[in-house]
């Protein structure tokens, strides 16, 4: 038995029962990295030292009858956006290529409370600013389906991590899709919770209003199993919710349900502007295929609309741009990070370090962002796409006052080549179409495999509204219970 391919909740069991020592699963998994990461490169840093004493400690907790946490013994990968004490942390950038930070993020702490084994650091576009995975300082990461093409982005090397066998469980962070569509990708389920459940703690940030700390799984129940341990409020982060709503408890969803009962009478929105001309018309057709399934589980659908949603791109490069100038500029080659040799004044100093040390994408966003927030056209642009983001925000709130989920596709376009689309950052910027209004609005949502063409994974996403996570959830479990069950 490989027990890399085991699930991750499969993995608890074995190791609750003794069946499998967490010594031996960890061991297991450092051994497929070294096999794959080769061709894979899903990982900057690796912490097999640090790992395999914490997996010593958890087999003797269970040897001496000591009460075990919820991930004990299981290996996971955490984007190295995500600090993490004593251990590099680069955001993919060469601006932080030697960071070793002096504390750990709470989603880390909370991971080491619940006895999950930290694996190493996985690979991400530079800063979090990039669809593919390809603008990372430390190469590009593969898409373990076909190795040619990527992995999706910004959380590409957590997504990879998760589907070739590297670990069993991942952290990413999404900020207008960085989870969900490299999960479509990598065909994982990926969560992004709603803004504020997880604390954002430690996260490097990108675009503070939208960044949310989420999880990778196999399916959909391993998803859920990561997402309740590091769940809940952080008095350390300001925009953590006390107690919310809709809270996720792993024992909320037994397995002896059956998985119709979660679909039956669930009402669901599919919203008419999701498409658009470049769409690929093959993912069209899985996600109908997928509509028609909910039906048969039992599911109320109708064809909705959400007005604004067409301006939600625009006015999320906008926004996410404008944050982006505001808090990359802490990076000056002062304090920490990359520092230029050669300068004679403090102005060459910052000028040096930012040139030398960001790649291309960062530098284009920093620009964006830096004029739309200049004198003059900070009015014209800023505060018109933050009258947007209301808008949207109010669409999403009428259509969720009638209906539990609303559906639609993950991305676009199919999981494309590496070096494709690197250079047209517009081709790009397109990928993130149907993801980046979840996180305008602050809702949670879902990305879950639904098909293939030609061999290439096809994600459907599952939005909620605020602080129900309970409905995508169950909406996964059910359409997960059909696919599995061959309808």
């Amino acid at each position: 038995m490989d027990i890399t391919k085991l699930s991750a909740f499969e993995m608890r069991k074995k190791i609750s029962k003794k069946e499998i020592s967490s010594k031996e699963l960890v061991t297991a998994h450092f051994n497929r990295i070294e096999e794959v990461e080769k061709n894979i490169n899903a990982f900057i840093t690796l912490n097999k030292e640090e790992a395999l004493k914490t997996a010593e400690k958890v087999d003797e907790k269970i040897k001496n009858g000591e009460q075990i946490g919820l991930l004990a013994g299981l290996p996971i990968g955490v984007k190295d956006n995500i600090v993490t004490k004593d251990l590099r942390t680069t955001c993919g950038s060469k601006m932080l290529e030697n960071f070793i930070p002096p504390y750990d993020a709470t989603v880390v702490t909370r991971i080491k409370e619940a006895d999950g084994i930290i694996m190493g650091k996985t690979n991400m576009d530079e800063f979090a600013m990039g669809s593919s995975t390809e603008t990372s300082y430390f190469g590009p990461t593969k898409n373990p389906i076909d190795t040619e093409r990527v992995p999706g982005g910004s959380s590409g090397g957590s997504a990879a991590a998760v589907k070739s066998g590297e670990v069993a469980l991942a952290l990413g962070t999404d900020t207008g899709g960085s989870i969900r569509q490299p999960a479509s990708y990598c065909d994982v389920v990926g969560i992004k919770p709603s803004y504020g459940i997880v604390s954002r703690y430690g996260a490097v940030s990108m675009a503070n209003t939208l960044d949310q700390v989420g999880v990778f799984g196999r399916d959909v129940r391993d998803a859920v199993f990561m997402l309740s341990a590091i769940t809940g409020y952080d008095k350390k982060d300001s925009t953590s919710f006390n107690n919310p709503e809709g809270t996720i408890i792993f024992g909320s969803f037994p397995e002896e349900i059956d998985y119709k009962d979660y679909l039956k009478g669930m009402k669901i929105g599919l919203p008419r502007e999701f498409t658009y001309e470049g769409m690929d018309p093959r993912i069209n057709e899985e996600i109908t295929k997928s509509i028609k399934m909910f039906e048969s589980l039992g599911a109320e659908i109708e064809e909705i609309s959400l007005p604004h949603i067409e301006y939600g791109l625009a006015a999320y490069y906008i926004i996410s741009t404008s944050e982006i100038s505001s808090n990359l500029a802490r990076f000056d080659g002062v304090k920490y990070g990359y520092r230029a040799k050669e300068y004679n004044t403090l102005d060459e100093l910052y000028i040096n370090s930012r040139t030398e040390a960001f790649g291309e994408e960062v530098k284009r966003r920093i620009m964006l962002g830096t004029y739309s927030l200049s004198r003059g056209y900070a009015d014209d642009h800023y505060k018109k796409a933050l009258k947007v983001r209301t808008l949207i925000k109010n669409d999403f709130d009428k259509a969720f006052s009638k209906y539990d989920i609303i559906l639609s596709p993950t991305c676009p376009v199919l999981p494309f080549k590496l070096g494709e689309k690197v250079n047209d950052p517009l081709a790009m910027y397109m990928g993130d179409l149907f993801t980046v209004p979840v996180n305008l609005a602050g809702l949670c949502s879902m990305s879950i495999p639904c098909g293939y063409v030609e061999g290439l994974p096809v994600g459907l996403q599952i939005i909620g509204n605020r602080l129900k996570e309970a409905n995508i959830i169950k909406a996964g479990l059910g359409f997960e219970g059909g696919v599995k069950n061959g309808l």
